[in-house]
């Protein structure tokens, strides 16, 4: 069995492209497939096209999440719901291309648990999107101890044993990449250049990948923790010894009202990097507090041709209440 679980939020413009490419690709494959579509509480009639996707074929099913969780709770949702064999999460945007499937079944024969597609090529973006994402893979992989493969989105193939790994992360902030980094187990990527949208808009503006990258750095490291007390105990030897040189002149020479300028730069500067290591203690609680209240990562509001676990399912029963339609 092999699911193919493909997330989206406001794609009606794509849905039928998008099929019209997978299910011919599918058809190729000796496993059994099936494809889950999981929808983000879109607004814009994705729901009704999965509907109509489903009633036309078999292999087609759907979950519908309550409202718009985000695309690491919608993504976790789908794999939640693979009860059997391996998965392959894929953009329903069609810039991860479905024709490369195959390749990644066939490295999951060899024995590999995660294949993932790393892109050579990021067409349709522009210079500011591309620097952007490989700042962050540098940064990333200079903070943290755990091996993020560069330029590689969600787009993989995940074992059974996988998927069973993953599902015991049950963590509320979660950064999808690292935590197919983090299970480990044998992993090998295979090539491809991506394509551009084909309809539609991006979901990802600056400000959401912003904050996703917060997201993973924070999820998979503290070295902003250390950073800000390195820069507060560095900050604090040049106050020292900027106070001990002032103390010396007004001891040597006398004490002459001067330095109203440099005295309120050193106010100002210690003063920002107080409220910067604020922010950033800040970050690390608020996660801490999220994880304490327990809240379940996701609910489905309604399900097509996807089987309802039972109440006594361990991952289930602790991440959702799902409904059948």
């Amino acid at each position: 069995m092999l699911t193919i679980v493909a997330p989206l939020y406001n794609e009606s413009a794509v849905l039928d492209s998008f099929c019209q490419r997978l299910l011919p690709v599918l058809d190729q494959l000796q496993e059994q497939t099936r494809v889950l579509f999981v929808d983000d509480g879109s607004q814009d009639g994705s729901w009704q096209l999965v509907m109509r996707l489903a009633a036309s074929d078999s292999r087609i099913g759907g979950l519908r999440l309550s409202r718009n969780f985000g695309k690491e709770a919608a993504l976790t949702a789908g794999l939640d719901h693979v009860r059997q064999g391996a998965a392959i999460v894929i953009d329903t945007d069609l810039q991860d291309p479905p024709e490369l499937i195959p390749q990644l079944v066939e490295q999951w024969a060899q024995g590999y648990d995660v294949v993932y597609a790393t892109r050579r090529n990021r067409l349709g973006e522009t210079w500011l999107k591309k620097t952007t994402a490989l700042g962050f893979y540098r940064v990333m992989a200079r903070l943290s101890d755990l091996a993020v493969p560069q330029n590689t989105g969600d787009f993989r193939l995940l074992s059974r044993r996988s998927l069973d790994a993953l599902q015991q992360l049950r963590e509320r902030q979660r950064y999808m990449k690292g935590l197919f980094s983090w299970i480990g187990f044998r992993q090998t990527a295979v090539q491809f250049d991506r394509d551009p949208r084909i309809g539609g808009r991006s979901k990802w503006n600056y400000w959401r990948l912003l904050k996703l990258a917060v997201e993973g750095i924070t999820s998979f490291s503290t070295a902003p923790l250390q950073l800000a007390t390195w820069v507060g105990l560095g900050s604090a030897a040049l106050a020292f010894v900027y106070g001990s040189w002032v103390l010396g002149r007004a001891l040597l020479f006398g004490d002459v009202v001067r330095g109203y300028p440099s005295l309120m730069v050193v106010i100002l500067f210690l003063g920002g990097v107080q409220l910067l290591a604020l922010g950033v203690i800040g970050e690390y609680l608020g996660r801490n507090y999220a994880e304490t209240k327990q809240r379940p990562l996701y609910f489905v509001d309604a399900s097509i041709g996807v089987p309802v676990p039972s109440a006594a399912d361990p991952v289930m029963s602790a991440t959702d209440t799902p409904s059948q339609s």
